[in-house]
């Protein structure tokens, strides 16, 4: 389920795209078919998704939706950083200072 709301949030798939079957989902990540069906009902429960009776499922083209839970991720990802940061023994002030070297070691 995380992998494929990942997958929606970073643009791998795209608003509108038609998701794998459940069987093929299943075999990709070496899951039960029935898990991955409880995976992907959660995912249309939080309305990442959507099924068409006879068409499969669709990822939601509701944009908004998909940038407010991009946002919350982000959210999430910078607080466990600072949290990890902090138990390294920096400071609020030297992780700032930290971050711009960060970006010029992935140029």
């Amino acid at each position: 389920m995380e992998r494929i709301k990942h997958d929606i949030i970073s643009g791998s798939l795209t608003p509108g795209a038609k998701v794998d079957s459940v069987r093929d989902l299943a075999a990709r990540f070496s899951v039960n078919p029935n898990t991955m069906q409880k995976a992907l009902s959660e995912l249309e429960r939080e309305e990442l998704l959507h099924a068409e009776r006879t068409a499969g499922r669709f990822v939601t083209t509701n944009k908004l939706l998909i940038e407010s839970i991009r946002y919350k991720e982000a959210r999430n990802v910078t607080e466990g950083f600072i949290k990890q940061m902090k138990s390294l023994g920096y400071s609020e002030e030297e992780i700032i200072e930290f971050l711009p070297y960060s970006f010029k070691e992935e140029e």
